[in-house]
């Protein structure tokens, strides 16, 4: 376990999927990051790449060729490099091998930056093209905070609050694709309750968010978070069924459409990086 730690706070992470695995007050002793707990889901915070989502039966074409990839691609599964280390960031990277180019003819760098900061944490996704062709890919968060129950806090206590939106367009979800379906869900003072039934049929997809940041509290006590994301364009938000706990994930990328045509360079949101270029998006959460 890798951690990082100042007078508030302290990090944890593990070098598998480069996952931040606990972020915890020291003043309050409260615990923000889900237990991975197997019975519900065991993962803490997965890191999305090269695809986010499912593909049209997860498999795609790119210049001729067939490629299977599974949802949301290899790197959650695989081991990152420790690049670095210091007090308050630690730094993990990923690299194509010839066992990745196998499912995504890719040369590849991803690295995952994390910085402590005095009330918070944040994570920046790094993507470098070392080769000479373009690189396509997607990337997304899947932190999935925790809503403690207790006997005096339920889970229907918690709630969302949105800084801009005062509605939510979702795009229903079918069969791991993103149908021509959507739902609109409205909210009072910009605030959606929570309530496991929510998450039955899957994650709530927003492609049309205005919001860039969103706080998680509850009607009991005053602790909770505020989870920033500019420069996103997707997000999802999610919970395994009956699970205490919620999933604020920024994406730059999406799940295939139903009538998807399989090409990968014609996914919808996939980012496009030119040789030896850089590319990089960062979320941060703030405790309170």
């Amino acid at each position: 376990m890798i951690t990082l730690e100042n007078e508030l706070l302290k990090a944890s992470f593990v070098q598998k999927g480069a996952e931040l695995q606990s972020l915890k007050s020291k003043t309050s002793d409260i615990e923000y990051i889900w237990d991975a707990n197997p019975k519900d889901w065991a993962k803490h915070s997965p890191v999305l790449f090269p695809i986010v989502g499912a593909l049209k039966g997860n498999q795609y074409a790119y210049q001729g060729s067939d490629y299977e990839l599974s949802r949301h691609g290899f790197a959650r599964d695989m081991e990152f490099d420790l690049e670095s280390k210091s007090t308050d960031e630690v730094v993990f990277t990923l690299r194509s091998t010839e066992i990745t180019k196998k499912v995504y003819p890719f040369e590849f760098s991803l690295s995952l930056i994390y910085m402590l900061k005095s009330h918070g944490l944040s994570c920046t996704y790094k993507v470098y093209n070392p080769s000479q062709s373009d690189l396509l890919f997607s990337v997304g968060g899947h932190p999935a905070f925790a809503t403690p129950v207790t006997d005096t806090v339920s889970y229907e206590d918690y709630y969302l609050r949105f800084n801009q939106d005062e509605e939510l367009v979702i795009n229903k979800i079918a069969d791991n694709l993103i149908s021509e379906e959507v739902q609109t869900i409205p909210l009072k003072d910009k605030v959606l309750p929570l309530k496991h039934e929510l998450f039955y049929e899957d994650a709530l997809v927003l492609k049309f968010l205005q919001s860039k940041k969103i706080s998680l509290q509850n009607k009991v006590n005053t602790h909770g978070l505020h989870f920033s994301f500019e420069g996103f364009p997707y997000f999802g938000i999610w919970a395994a069924k009956d699970a205490n706990f919620v999933c604020l994930e920024p994406w730059c990328g999406i799940a295939d459409g139903v009538n998807h045509s399989g090409q990968f360079s014609d996914k919808e949101g996939i980012v496009i990086l030119s040789a030896e270029e850089s590319w990089q998006r960062t979320w941060q959460v703030d405790i309170f």
